[in-house]
């Protein structure tokens, strides 16, 4: 022991012990902290492709998706409302799918689709965000008495063909999107990836 009645043995052990436990409390502090900068699963999901079963969609029938938080509609059309959809070119503002952005290049044809049958969009009404009911059927709605299917926006009157193409006198003024996607086999189509840009 020194003059002074301090044991400088038992100081350094003090110190080393608290830096010691400081250290590893500031590693517990910085672990979390540290992850908090990698994107949550929740995010990750959201960006993600989203993989869907058709194989039983029945003709006629459509089933709902979700991709990037927004509603995909995945509806398989008869041979009958393929059929319709030259004859109402006339009645449409876009027929001919002039921006080019609302739909990736294998879907810009009539159809709006890789195959004729199947038809991929997305959800969302072109003109306030609300989503579209669908009418497969061919025949007179209360909103049009020469129906040839597809859908129709209740919130503000807008109308779609089954190619997601709007009609002349709707409030939007462009076709539903058609989001990218591609097939990984016949029956399984994932939404958010195509063939083209992977």
């Amino acid at each position: 022991m020194s003059q002074d009645g301090v044991n400088k043995g038992r100081r350094t052990l003090l110190v080393g012990a608290t830096a010691a436990v400081g250290a590893v409390g500031a590693g517990f502090v910085a672990v979390p902290f540290v992850k908090s900068w990698n994107p949550s699963e929740k995010a990750k999901a959201a960006g993600a492709p989203a993989k869907v079963d058709v194989s039983k969609i029945e003709p006629g029938a459509m089933l709902t998706a979700e991709w990037r938080g927004k509603p995909v509609y995945i509806a398989r059309r008869t041979e009958e409302a393929l059929a319709t959809l030259p004859a109402l070119n006339d009645r449409l503002k876009d027929p001919e799918n002039s921006v080019k952005d609302q739909q990736p290049a294998y879907a810009d044809n009539i159809n709006r689709s890789r195959k004729p049958e199947l038809i991929v969009l997305l959800g969302v009404c072109t003109h306030l965000g609300c989503a579209p009911k669908y009418f497969a059927e061919v025949k007179p709605e209360p909103f049009d008495a020469d129906w040839k299917g597809g859908w129709f926006c209740p919130c503000h009157g807008s109308r779609f063909d089954l190619s997601g193409r709007v009609f002349n006198g709707s409030p939007a003024s462009t076709n539903l999107v058609v989001p990218p996607y591609s097939y990984e086999s016949e029956n399984v189509v994932i939404i958010g990836v195509d063939e083209e840009n992977a």
